[in-house]
């Protein structure tokens, strides 16, 4: 037993001594033909949930709550115990949670080794709801949250938008996940590092945590999806003018800090769209799209969607007639789609303010910063595109959650009846 294991042992042997708190919950697991039956799936989710919605804890499946007796679960049956538990912990819960499990063996009160599985649930940063409802930790049980309770809850986990967002505190991320390279360019030499950071609100402080922000770990880690697992761009290029897989001739996914996903996408993007030409005096070449209207697009939706929302990525789908963008949330503030043109409304404050002041654009996007605040980025996107394909680019709301973007593919017969 290595060292770590063996810590983790004895806290667990102490807690089964002393029974279930604020931190920890026990839970037998009973069975029939094979599958999990009590708890139900709604009792589990509710548990996850209320230690999701507080400061975290644990759940330790395989000892009673009442006698604290380590029952175990049977070797062949741990497999499909750990499988139901992440399945609930996905689609039993509303966003979903992200858990650990762990397999470790305790004694029984006879001395036999019985195999237990150990669930940690971080204090997430948004607020969950199992089977439409909102529970909490108090004590060592779960109680429903009452409205004043939730509503402030949501307050500060900034949902309700009363604060940014991406400058929440993301749990279990520290100082020491910034990759070096990537901090360099907010650092000045005569002012130490932690307070740069922690001024541009890469960093924050929350009580006695002390971690990276959402804007921290988009922008300062290599893999910002170890925390914010959908913070990516789907790539994907059909053949045809349907989503069909068995017509997929391209995909990848764009990840990495935000300046790297907008980069990886719009190569994907020149990387397979169609370039024809025409000749009339000369030769004119003729891009499926304009690569400056792409670059603000994929910008935008970067910079724009809702990091609040866990089950969805940006996703980019190429067709043989159309680009085709999609990013998670409903339009920010009292923005409207028809608005769009004339009206700048910022969802993500800190990421766009980093974003216009610490990183250059590609050549494509014919200016020097990253984002230009100057609200001129849609008018491009519909002026560019329109101009190249005859036809205007369409923005749509999907499900209220959503925002689409259609770019349709230019086309020399196109051109030609223009």
């Amino acid at each position: 037993m290595n060292t770590d294991r063996e810590k983790l042992t004895k806290e667990l042997l102490f807690h089964v001594r002393l029974g279930e708190d604020s931190g920890i919950e026990f839970k037998a697991v009973k069975f029939r033909d094979g599958n999990p039956i009590d708890p139900n799936r709604d009792k589990m989710a509710h548990e996850i949930a209320a230690f999701a919605n507080g400061q975290g804890g644990r759940i330790l499946l395989g000892v009673t709550d009442k006698k604290r007796d380590v029952v175990g679960i049977d070797d062949e049956l741990v497999d499909k115990t750990e499988e139901w538990v992440v399945n609930i912990s996905q689609n039993n819960i509303q966003p979903p949670v992200k858990i650990d499990t762990r397999l470790l063996q305790l004694p029984d009160r006879e001395g036999d080794q019985k195999t237990v599985i150990l669930i940690k649930i971080p204090r997430s940063i948004s607020v969950h709801a199992s089977a439409g409802r909102y529970y909490q930790r108090v004590g060592s049980t779960k109680q429903e949250m009452k409205p004043e309770v939730l509503a402030r809850l949501f307050q500060q986990r900034s949902q309700s938008r009363l604060i940014r967002f991406d400058e929440t505190l993301v749990p279990q991320s520290g100082r020491e996940d910034i990759d070096q390279g990537l901090k360099q360019r907010f650092l000045r030499v005569d002012t130490p590092e932690h307070q740069q950071l922690h001024k541009l609100h890469l960093t924050m402080q929350e009580e006695d945590e002390e971690g990276l922000s959402i804007a921290g770990v988009l922008l300062l880690t290599a893999h910002p999806e170890q925390w914010l697992s959908n913070a990516y761009i789907q790539c994907v290029f059909y053949a045809g003018t349907e989503r069909n897989a068995d017509q997929q001739l391209d995909a990848k996914n764009a990840e990495g800090p935000l300046d790297q996903q907008i980069d990886q996408a719009l190569r994907f993007v020149d990387k397979n769209m169609r370039v024809e030409a025409i000749k009339l005096v000369g030769r004119e070449d003729i891009p499926q799209y304009h690569l400056g209207a792409v670059f603000e697009a994929i910008v935008n939706a970067v910079a724009h969607r809702d990091y609040s929302m866990t089950g969805r990525k940006i996703r980019l789908h190429l067709f043989a007639d159309r680009l085709e963008l999609y990013s998670p949330g409903a339009l920010p503030n009292s923005l409207t789609l028809e608005g769009l043109m004339d009206n700048t409304v910022t969802r993500n404050e800190t990421i766009v303010n980093l974003l216009s002041r610490y990183y250059s654009a590609r050549e494509e996007a014919g200016r020097q910063a990253l984002i230009e605040r100057r609200g001129e980025g849609v008018p491009r996107i519909m002026r560019e595109s329109e101009q190249l394909s005859g036809k205007a680019p369409d923005y749509s709301l999907i499900d209220e959650n959503e925002l689409k973007l259609t770019i349709y593919a230019a086309s020399k017969e196109g051109k030609q009846e223009q």
